[in-house]
């Protein structure tokens, strides 16, 4: 079949995808450390304060149709029905231009006041005002990018990321040298409208693409009640979602400021926010590239009713994120010091870094839990969990920030985002129908701790770094939580194909 003609196995395509991620990634975080420099980790605050209204924005105006379109599209695909593809886009498009379009409008009349009562800076007005132009555009490319990821065409789309991404950040970084200076409202700028620049060269790539598909076109289908009954789920679980979040960014500064123990509240969030995060979350590019493939690949298995591929699947993706979690974990904490101080010379978010690596097991387990949960169509669980937790996060952060300040925000982190992930986990095992036995997981955590022990004795960070994964391989096999199966499986992907 000409539509399908350029798809390739699910495990290539994530090494495609991961390799993409990974480049894109460094690309990014190495923007963040050239960003941090010239505008001070107070101004990574303000910038993080914006671009949470903006990802809000998106949320709002996307509504839950990028995951929809592909989820829609690998069903209809999994049916052998590609004639019905063409009413799928055209049904996605008209929701997706009527909601960002809304949303668009309201963040541009309202970014006074937003900048003004929320971020608390009037000169963020302009960068508010130009992501709103912006919005219909970066919605309209999830509904593109969704419909490329679902028909497996993941290196046309790696291809497009790697030219949005080299695009914007010329833009940005020419506007940042030549204009902004060390303002960070010029900042704000700069970023969303190199972003911008980016996001209007993948849109009209991909249309361009779409167009050229020899594609079979059938009658007229009913697509509405299907896409409302995906769409709305997931809309108000992303909403909400993005609403609390971003609420609690723009609280944690000002219930941070209360706090005896923080002079600068907002370098603080900033340090954690911007520096922290970017660097714990670098290695999962790998895996978000397989949770990427992960949702239309369910989908795909749950419309043809593959049980089997479907139990195969969750165990095996949950198995590989737990021991690759504990990898990068171990390896951020041991190597947390060296890394800060090398990027941002900040002892600060070095011993931030070293905490927030413990959870990294967790968070990696977590964002491929949450995307199987999707491809098998469980959106209306995911609204109740996010409700709950993010509710919980802010009550939290509410009470325990004026007293023990970015220490109550770690725990805060870590109970809701723990809660969460016990809550999909469980829901995806029911509807799997899969089984897990604790003492696979607990010996290889503690296989982890014993290996980061030892390896921490070595002085060099070479050393350490060297040290650990090789430890934990052979704690692991010792300890048959790696078994021949698992090499065999490793064996399969690397020479079957």
């Amino acid at each position: 079949m000409i539509f399908l003609r350029k798809a390739i196995p699910i495990f290539y395509s994530a090494l495609l995808l991961t390799g993409v991620n990974l480049l894109l990634r460094f690309v990014s975080t190495s923007f963040q450390v050239f960003v941090s420099a010239k505008i001070g980790a107070a101004g990574v605050g303000l910038l993080q304060l914006v671009l949470s209204v903006g990802a809000m924005s998106v949320t709002a105006g996307m509504a839950g149709v990028r995951t929809t379109t592909m989820y829609l599209t690998a069903e209809e695909l999994g049916k052998n029905r590609p004639q019905n593809i063409r009413w799928i886009l055209k049904a996605c498009f008209l929701f997706s231009i009527l909601a960002a379009g809304t949303v668009a409008l309201l963040l541009y009349f309202f970014a006074p006041q937003i900048a003004a009562n929320w971020i608390g800076d009037e000169r963020t007005t302009g960068a508010l005002r130009l992501y709103a132009c912006f919005l219909p555009l970066i919605c309209l490319c999830g509904v593109m990018t969704g419909y490329f990821t679902a028909a497996n065409r993941i290196g046309t789309l790696a291809a497009v990321e790697v030219a949005e991404q080299a695009l914007s950040l010329t833009v940005t970084m020419s506007l940042l040298t030549l204009w902004a200076e060390n303002d960070p409202a010029k900042a704000c700028l700069c970023i969303i409208f190199g972003s911008g620049m980016g996001t209007i060269l993948t849109l009209v790539t991909l249309l361009i693409l779409r167009a050229l598909q020899k594609s079979p076109c059938g009658e007229p289908i009913p697509v509405r009640s299907r896409l409302l009954r995906c769409a709305v789920p997931l809309a108000l679980a992303d909403d909400l979602k993005a609403g609390i979040s971003t609420t609690e960014n723009l609280m944690v500064p000002k219930r941070l400021a209360l706090f005896m123990g923080d002079m600068a509240p907002l370098a603080a969030f900033g340090t954690v926010s911007g520096m922290v995060f970017p660097v714990l979350m670098f290695p999962a590019a790998i895996l978000f590239a397989l949770a990427e493939l992960l949702i239309p690949e369910l989908a795909r298995c749950d419309a043809a009713g593959s049980r089997r591929r479907i139990r195969y699947l969750t165990g095996r993706t949950l198995k590989v994120a737990l021991l690759y979690g504990l990898l990068c974990g171990g390896i951020l904490y041991l190597l947390a010091e060296p890394l800060c101080l090398s990027l941002y010379g900040s002892p600060q978010a070095a011993r931030e870094l070293q905490r927030y690596a413990l959870l990294a097991p967790m968070l990696y387990c977590d964002a491929m839990t949450d995307a199987m949960t999707k491809g098998l169509g469980q959106q209306t669980a995911c609204v109740r969990y996010n409700i709950f937790t993010s509710s919980l996060d802010v009550l939290f952060l509410y009470i325990l920030l004026p007293y023990y300040g970015m220490d109550g925000y770690f725990f805060s982190f870590l109970v809701t985002h723990l809660i969460n992930f016990l809550l999909s986990l469980r829901r995806l095992l029911k509807i799997s129908g899969r089984q897990i036995q604790p003492t696979r997981p607990l010996l290889a955590c503690l296989c982890t701790v014993l290996g980061a022990v030892i390896s921490a004795i070595a002085p060099h960070p070479a050393v350490r770094a060297t040290a650990f994964p090789l430890l934990l391989c052979c704690l692991l096999t010792l300890c048959d939580v790696i078994g021949k199966a698992d090499i065999k499986w490793l064996q399969g992907l690397l020479y079957k194909r």
